[in-house]
């Protein structure tokens, strides 16, 4: 190869680089640009971190008094003097006022006592005055006397008869004395009562009837 033809190609070859150099520094210059209008530079700020959590409490942390309390000074008051005033006249002396009690009003009376009281009363007569027939007076039997006798026994608080007295005599000693005696063996009483229900000794009367068949 002649020399001008290797210096043509070198300038042909030069040219083909500049050509290709300014077409690609255009067009990465305009992709630039582009890139440039359409991205918007943000400032992004990191958030600052979280503080640190607070320590555990000890496990066995022990329970301290509280702190002392210093009590409050002791204020100091000042009273004042009491002013006395002094009087030239006496003031006149108060009015007596005479309180009368009221009139003491009496307990209402108790209840009346409601009394227990009862009277001497025969028990089983019938059957204590046939024994007294059937012990007829041995004496007055073979007179064969008859009669009526009053008497006046005093019951004691058993119930029994104390004592016996002919009130109405019937004429014979056998059978007075008979009567009285079988007052005493065979009768038989329920006693009285006081007032307030104790048995008592009492008194009743009664005719012993001495009648033969």
């Amino acid at each position: 190869m002649s020399g001008s033809k290797l210096t043509a190609i070198i300038i042909v070859a030069l040219i083909h680089i500049v050509v290709g150099y300014a077409l690609v520094t255009g067009l990465a210059y305009e992709a630039i640009q582009k890139v440039k209008e359409t991205v918007t530079a943000v400032n992004i700020e990191e958030p600052p971190p979280p503080p640190p959590p607070p320590p555990p409490p000890p496990e066995d942390m022990p329970d301290l008094p509280p702190p002392p309390v210093a009590p409050p000074p002791a204020i100091s008051i000042e009273r004042p003097a009491p002013q006395i005033e002094t009087v030239r006249v006496a003031p006149p002396p108060a009015p007596i006022v005479l309180q009368v009690p009221p009139p003491a009003v009496a307990p209402p009376p108790a209840p009346p006592k409601v009394s227990r009281a009862r009277g001497v009363a025969p028990d089983g007569q019938s059957r204590w005055a046939a024994r007294i027939q059937e012990n007829y007076p041995s004496r007055a039997l073979r007179n064969e006397e008859e009669g009526r006798v009053g008497v006046r026994v005093t019951i004691g608080p058993d119930g029994k008869v104390s004592a016996c007295s002919v009130t109405s005599s019937s004429g014979s000693s056998s059978l007075d004395e008979g009567a009285c005696d079988g007052m005493r063996r065979y009768a038989k009483f329920k006693p009285a009562l006081d007032d307030d229900g104790n048995p008592t000794s009492a008194s009743w009367s009664t005719t012993i009837v001495y009648k033969l068949s």
